[in-house]
């Protein structure tokens, strides 16, 4: 069981990740933080000392094995309810699910700076992911970095295919500099003094954490200003462990400026502000969703209200009042605008006070921000418009074009359709508000009324085409098209299964896939029908698909795919027809002669259930070949000792004992995986044998501790002793 007393505490801000808070203290919660549950923290603990025995145990030890299994129970224990789990990295620090630990704890200090050395800036779990996998991927990471020719994170492009359900994402070094920069005054802040201190160390991380964007150019020579930092940001295809970096950063930037007042934070303080201000709209609101709860974004923003330049205060303001679903009223963007241009260009005393009631005044209104905006947007268009026209020109105004989004309203209220109706419809679509559009239909009070209009948008306006065909060329938006493909149902399934096959990128692909998948059985059969024009990388992942479903579409044969050339197409096609009792043995004898290894293993595993003549011979002929890694020896000989047959008993009592030249007595062969294989097949199946039992005394007595430890529990899965029989079976999409 893990201390309790180490779960983490509320952290000092030594490094840069998310939320200040982390889990109450000793003198109890602070008011407002956000706490690190104990699961999560139960579960960094474990990590970080299975990590530790990694580094400093021999493969093979049975502490190693331990301590695998506890961060395996912990893991799958977090994935039962959620689908994956992210943790980003800092020098110091981690945050998960938008909190971040305590710096001072020592065992997640020592985590933290462990995966940080490897060039690792986050690390995702995928539900599915197995202790095989978890106790490679430990042992890889448990190597100190200065130990190894390069570290993990540099190496991640050769070593992808190792872990289907765990994906570690680099920092990138390359690059990185950081700039002598002149102040709005003229005031030069100081390179030696701002590498020195922890401004500087803010922005050096929060750039580092950018550049793990797949988007930018790495022949781009151009120095790192903040605003290539917002653009790495801005393209990069969203995914939770990077945002959850990035806001990290922001919120330990804005609790640094907040609490320090010096050269040093003055440039970082410029450099943030240009960051802000140089994000798009929709990147910010992004982060600021990320950032935990509502009380922790407006923690963030008030913090960031008294360090940051007004121009990027009021550039966050908007984008929290978009992710709390709140309205800052005109007038009050207004004055704030009038603040910040007053702040920004006046000197003095005149520019003091502008600075000072801005940030007064955002400090107000999140403070006591609850109320929405009770008037319409109408209304608001007409009044901003009347403050700005002459008396003449106010009949002009009231007879302004009534907004697309009130007609599309009205016409679904009264159920009357037309021209006008229509064009609306498309100049909303036009305007890039589709999701409001979707937001309308889905509010209507009758369905059927949206239904039509969500068939203008399929057969008329081609809408779903053109925004996969968007999204291929530029960024897809998988909720977009997730909405889309709900309200069409069965006939979306085609442009998205030519939108999978037209697709380079494997995370698009997967992401689509699940998509499709939602449709139902019937996606089967569709996707079968597209296997012959496939590259061999898509076959692979709609075999996958195909095999996700409790039957196979009718007229499909995967045996056309088990000679295929690529291994990882031969491996789905051997899934799909061990599940099937037909095909089954046949599959199996066919896979145990696959030159892949994790084909093998599939053939080795149905084996443990139900084996054939056939398949014993194969697999006693490859053990005393030596053809198989000895993890998979091994786990071959438990197959073959799992048939319960005489022919088997007397073949792994050979595997297991020699004997004597002068006494012709049987003794125990030293320890190897085939003689523990052996001797714990002999031991779950034949206990009471005649034959069997004193060789089993023997093993009991002997004098090799790890013989004697098989003895202690011979039905354990192979896996608890032999961490590295197969490093995966799956290949990530």
């Amino acid at each position: 069981m893990t201390n309790p007393s180490l779960t983490p505490t509320a952290g000092a801000p030594l490094a840069p990740p998310v939320a200040t808070g982390a889990s109450a203290t000793a003198s109890g919660p602070e008011k407002g933080t956000q706490q690190l549950s104990k699961d999560l923290a139960d579960f960094l603990i474990e990590l970080s000392i299975a990590l530790h025995k990694h580094a400093i145990y021999p493969a093979g030890h049975p502490l190693l094995n331990l301590a695998v299994d506890g961060v395996t129970n912990r893991i799958w224990g977090l994935l039962a309810d959620r689908n994956t789990l992210s943790i980003g990295i800092a020098r110091r620090q981690l945050v998960i699910e938008g909190v971040a630990t305590d710096a001072k704890h020592p065992l997640l200090h020592e985590l933290a700076g462990k995966l940080h050395r490897h060039h690792l800036g986050a690390v995702k779990f995928t539900k599915g992911v197995s202790r095989e996998e978890l106790a490679d991927a430990l042992a890889t990471v448990g190597v100190d970095s200065q130990r190894t020719e390069s570290p993990l994170g540099l190496e991640l492009a050769s070593e992808e295919a190792r872990w289907p359900n765990i994906r570690f994402f680099p920092l990138t070094y390359e690059k990185l500099e950081l700039l002598d920069e002149e102040g709005e005054e003229g005031v030069v802040a100081s390179e030696t003094k701002m590498r020195a201190g922890r401004a500087a160390q803010l922005w050096v991380g929060l750039a580092r954490a950018a550049l793990a964007s797949d988007t930018l150019n790495e022949d781009d020579e151009s120095p790192l200003e903040p605003v290539v930092v917002a653009k790495a940001i801005d393209e990069h295809q969203r995914e939770t462990a990077y945002d959850q970096v990035i806001v990290g950063y922001l919120l330990q930037i804005a609790d640094e400026l907040k609490a320090t007042r010096s050269t040093e934070t003055g440039a970082l303080q410029r450099r943030i502000s240009r960051l802000v201000g140089a994000l798009s709209p929709g990147t910010l609101k992004e982060l600021l969703s990320m950032g935990g709860e509502r009380g922790q974004r407006r923690r963030f923003v008030l913090d960031a209200s008294q360090g940051m330049n007004v121009e990027a205060v009021v550039d966050l303001v908007k984008a929290a009042a978009e992710a709390e679903k709140q309205t800052i009223s005109s007038s009050m963007l207004r004055l704030f605008g009038k603040l910040a241009r007053h702040a920004g260009h006046d000197t003095g005393e005149r520019q003091m006070r502008a600075d000072n009631g801005l940030r007064e005044q955002v400090t107000r209104l999140i403070t006591e921000w609850s109320l929405d905006d009770p008037n319409p947007d109408a209304y608001t268009a007409v009044l901003k418009e009347m403050s700005r026209t002459t008396v003449g020109e106010v009949n002009t105004v009231m007879s302004m074009v009534c907004e697309p989004e009130r007609i599309v309203q009205m016409a679904l209220e009264v159920g009357t359709f037309g021209d006008r109706v229509w064009k609306a419809v498309g100049d909303l679509e036009d305007a890039g508000r589709l999701p409001l559009l979707l937001d309308i239909m889905d509010a209507a009070p009758s369905p059927e009324h949206s239904r039509l209009i969500a068939d203008y948008l399929w057969a008329e306006r081609r809408t779903l085409r053109r925004a996969l065909e968007e999204g291929l060329a530029s960024r897809m938006d998988f909720t977009l098209v997730e909405r889309l493909v709900g309200w069409r149902g069965y006939s979306a399934a085609e442009p998205l299964i030519d939108a999978i096959e037209s697709a380079t990128d494997g995370k698009t692909r997967e992401r689509l896939l699940e998509i499709l998948f939602t449709l139902g059985d019937a996606m089967a059969a569709l996707v079968a029908r597209r296997l012959d024009a496939a590259r061999p990388t898509q076959l692979r992942e709609m075999l996958a698909f195909i095999g996700r479903f409790a039957e196979t579409p009718p007229g499909f044969d995967a045996r056309d795919y088990l000679a295929h050339g690529e291994s990882a197409v031969r491996r789905e096609a051997v899934k799909l027809l061990l599940k099937n009792p037909v095909s089954r043995d046949e599959t199996m004898v066919q896979a145990l002669q696959d030159p892949d290894e994790r084909t093998v293993f599939l053939a080795l595993q149905a084996a443990m259930e139900r084996s054939t003549p056939r398949a014993l011979a194969l697999m006693t002929q490859r053990v005393e070949k030596g053809e198989l890694d000895p993890a998979l020896r091994a786990m071959a000989i438990r197959a073959v000792g799992a048939s319960r047959s005489s022919a088997s008993k007397a073949w792994l009592v050979e595997r297991c004992t020699y004997v004597t030249q002068l006494l012709k007595r049987r003794k125990i062969l030293p320890a190897s995986p085939e003689a523990i294989a052996a001797l714990g097949a002999l031991a779950s199946y034949w206990p009471d044998d005649k034959q069997v039992r004193p060789l089993l005394e023997l093993a009991k007595r002997s004098k090799d501790a790890e013989v004697r430890q098989a003895m202690l529990n011979p039905r354990a899965p192979l896996s608890e002793r032999y961490t590295t029989a197969v490093r995966m079976v799956e290949e990530p999409a």
